[in-house]
């Protein structure tokens, strides 16, 4: 069972999220909370697996809220839920240790989904979303992803599937689809290019997918 707090100021986004959640039978809604800090009271008290967080709420915002919640309990996965698609909101809150970012117009279908990956420890984003973050850092080209792009032949064949698959954003469970294997093994692989590469998320492995020119067409 996926432990979830829900973090919002309007009182139908909480109950909308609610109806959709106890429709799904691993999902359970631990709580609510309405601004910030009641978010990081509850987070402390309830030890959610996932939290739910707006970012635009009285007092204390949702970015401050994550980097408290995520300071007390760093397991804890935190993905950003807005209406606000903006580098503004994005990058700040990625700073501050969410897993994801999603929008509120997200399918619940996508939303259910996105939650689970967050609960796997996979990092669920809007297509859009993702290919953003991959554009600004291949342009910038971060000094923390400076270096040899790919360690061949430190890197297997299937291991640079998974890579370009990784760099187009999908899942584990697409990614095992994808390629007939099971969710376990692309586990494995991911963790695998993590050690190999260097790069400590599913994002840089992305960017250095993209970098590569490895990802399918």
């Amino acid at each position: 069972m996926i432990r979830v707090l829900v973090v919002d100021d309007q009182q139908l986004v909480r109950m909308g999220l609610r109806m959709l959640f106890e429709e799904a039978e691993d999902i359970e809604i631990l709580g609510e909370a309405d601004n910030g800090a009641e978010a990081v009271r509850l987070a402390e008290r309830l030890t959610p697996d996932v939290v739910l967080m707006d970012l635009r709420m009285p007092g204390m915002d949702g970015i401050t809220a994550t980097r408290r919640i995520l300071a007390a309990r760093p397991a804890a996965r935190v993905v950003a839920l807005t209406t606000f698609d903006d580098d503004d909101h994005l990058y700040p809150v990625l700073g501050a240790g969410a897993c994801g970012f999603l929008v509120k117009d997200t399918p619940p279908a996508e939303l259910l989904n996105a939650v689970r990956r967050a609960a796997d420890g996979e990092a669920p984003f809007s297509r859009d979303t993702l290919d953003r973050i991959v554009a600004q850092a291949v342009h910038t080209r971060t000094a923390s992803d400076t270096g040899p792009d790919i360690p061949a032949p430190a890197i297997t064949p299937r291991e640079r599937e998974v890579l370009g698959l990784l760099g187009v954003g999908l899942s584990n469970k697409e990614i095992a689809d994808r390629l007939h294997l099971g969710v376990t093994t692309v586990k494995t692989h991911v963790a695998s290019l993590m050690t190999k590469t260097g790069r400590d998320n599913r994002i840089r492995l992305a960017v250095l997918a993209v970098r590569a020119g490895i990802t399918p067409d």
